[in-house]
C-alpha cells in the first residue's frame, strides 16, 4: 500500500538534519501492540493529546460568557482561541527542531510544563487584551508538542501499527477537547468562566505529571546538530514533496471547517430557537466521543478502503454533517455535530499519519509543516466562522465549512491526476 492518498513519490531526499531512523528488519526491535512499553507509551501520548486539546481550546466553550464579561463582540472574542492556535502554528517547525537536538521527550515535557503554568494565570486575566495575549503564550509553548510526539511515533513505533498509534494520539486530542468544553460549560454555569478555566488547568497539571512518569525513554532516537542551514535545506525539500504539501493542504482545510464550526456553535445554540443554557451546551461536546472513535478506527479504515477512499469517506461525513447543522431541529444539528466530528477526526488521523510514512528524513520538521498547516487552519477557521456567522448566520458559517470541504476533494483529485499524468498507476488502494 502506497503511504499516502495522491500516488505521489513517497520519501523525501535525505538531508543533513536529521539522522534517518533505522530500517525495518525481521528483529525489528521497535514497538508493536502487544509489545513491551507500547501500551504505557500510547497511555502517555493519549493523555499529552488530551492535555493539549483541553489546554488550546479552553475557552472555545465559553465565547459567549468572554463576550458578555468583556463586552466584545463574537470575532473579537474568537481570538482567544484563534491567537493560541496561530502561535502554536508559527513556532511548531522552530520547537520540532530543538527535537532533533535535545530529543522528543525532553521537549514535550517542557512544552506541557509552561503551557500547564500559564493555564493557571489565564483565568485571572483582567482584560480581553491580557487574556488573548496569555493565550498566545499558551499556544506557543504547545507547539513543542505535536510534531514531537508524532515524530517520536515515527522512531519508536513499527509502520505498520504507525496509523493505529497515531490514531490513539488524535483520540487524546478528542477527548481533551471534549472534556474540556463539558467540564468548563457546567462549572461556567455554576461559578462562572474564570473558574472553569482554572478547573482545566488543574486537570492539565496531572495529565502533564503522568506523561512524564509514564512516556517511555527513546530507544531509536540520534541527536543532530542545530543548523539554520540545515533546517532550511530541510524544510525547502519537505515543500518541494508534492505530496506532502497536498496533505498539509489536507489538514488545513479539514481544521478550517472543525475550527469555524466549533468556534460559533456555541452562539448558534444559546440563540433562538434553542437558547441552551451555558452547561447544556457545553455537554454538546459530547460528540467528541465519536472523535475518539473514529480517529482511532482510522488504521482500519486504511486498511479496508485504502488511504484515499478513507479521506473520501472522511469528506463525504463531514458535508453531511455540515447540511444536516442548517436544521432548526435541535436532535438534526446534534448529528450533524456527530458526523462533522467523525469525519474531521478521521481525515486528521489518516493525513497526519501519512506525512509521517511520507518523510523518510527530517520527520519532526515533515510533521511540524503539517502541524502549522493544521493550526493556521484552525485559526483562519475560528476567526473566519465568527465573521461569517456575525454576518450571515450560521448558514454563512456552512457556507465557509462547505468551501473547505469542496477544497480537501479538489486536492485530493489533483493529486490523483498529477499521478496519472506522471505515468504511475493509481490503485483502488492508494
Amino acid at each position: 500500500m502506497p503511504p499516502a492518498s495522491s500516488g505521489a513519490p513517497a520519501t523525501t531526499p535525505a538531508v543533513a538534519l536529521t539522522p534517518s531512523s533505522p530500517a525495518p528488519s525481521a528483529a525489528d526491535s521497535r514497538m508493536a501492540p502487544g509489545g513491551p512499553g507500547y501500551r504505557r507509551m500510547s497511555f502517555a501520548l493519549f493523555l499529552a493529546g488530551v492535555a493539549t486539546f483541553a489546554l488550546l481550546y479552553s475557552t472555545q466553550a465559553l465565547l459567549p460568557l468572554v463576550s458578555d464579561d468583556f463586552g466584545v463582540s463574537a470575532s473579537t472574542a474568537s481570538w482567544t482561541v484563534s491567537a493560541a492556535t496561530g502561535a502554536l502554528a508559527l513556532l511548531v517547525l522552530p520547537l520540532s527542531a530543538l527535537s532533533e537536538r535535545f530529543g522528543r521527550r525532553a521537549v514535550m515535557t517542557a512544552s506541557l510544563t509552561v503551557a500547564v503554568a500559564v493555564g493557571l494565570l489565564v483565568p485571572f486575566a483582567p482584560s480581553v487584551e491580557v487574556l488573548i495575549a496569555l493565550r498566545a503564550v499558551q499556544g506557543a509553548a504547545l507547539a513543542g508538542l505535536p510534531a514531537s510526539a508524532m515524530a517520536f511515533l515515527a522512531e519508536e513505533v513499527r509502520p505498520k501499527a504507525l496509523v493505529a498509534a497515531i490514531g490513539m494520539f488524535v483520540a487524546g486530542n478528542s477527548i481533551g477537547g471534549m472534556s474540556g468544553r463539558i467540564v468548563t460549560g457546567w462549572v461556567a454555569q455554576a461559578w462562572g468562566w474564570r473558574a472553569a478555566l482554572g478547573v482545566v488547568g488543574v486537570v492539565a497539571v496531572l495529565c502533564a505529571v503522568a506523561f512524564r512518569a509514564l512516556l517511555p525513554a527513546p530507544r531509536h532516537f540520534t541527536p543532530a546538530s542545530l543548523s539554520p542551514r540545515a533546517l532550511g535545506r530541510t524544510v525547502r525539500t519537505h515543500l518541494s514533496n508534492p505530496l506532502l504539501c497536498r496533505l498539509y493542504a489536507i489538514g488545513a482545510l479539514f481544521m478550517t471547517v472543525f475550527g469555524a464550526v466549533y468556534t460559533v456553535i456555541g452562539y448558534r445554540l444559546t440563540e433562538a430557537p434553542f437558547s441552551l443554557p451555558q452547561g447544556v451546551i457545553g455537554s454538546v461536546f459530547l460528540v467528541y466521543l465519536v472523535g475518539t472513535v473514529s480517529s482511532a478506527a482510522a488504521g482500519k479504515l486504511v486498511a479496508r478502503l485504502g488511504r484515499r477512499g478513507a479521506l473520501y469517506l472522511a469528506v463525504s461525513t463531514t458535508a453531511g454533517g455540515l447540511l444536516l447543522s442548517l436544521s432548526p431541529s435541535l436532535g438534526l444539528v446534534l448529528l450533524g455535530l456527530v458526523l462533522i466530528t467523525a469525519g474531521f477526526f478521521a481525515g486528521h488521523a489518516v493525513a497526519s499519519s501519512s506525512v509521517s510514512r511520507t518523510a523518510a528524513t527530517g520527520r519532526a520538521q515533515a510533521s511540524a509543516l503539517y502541524q502549522s498547516a493544521y493550526y493556521l487552519g484552525s485559526s483562519a477557521g475560528g476567526t473566519l466562522g465568527a465573521v461569517a456567522f456575525h454576518a450571515g448566520g450560521w448558514s454563512w458559517t456552512v457556507g465557509l465549512g462547505l468551501l473547505a470541504v469542496l477544497g480537501v476533494v479538489s486536492v485530493t483529485l489533483w493529486g490523483s491526476r498529477a499521478a496519472r499524468a506522471s505515468g504511475r498507476a493509481v490503485p483502488a488502494s492508494a
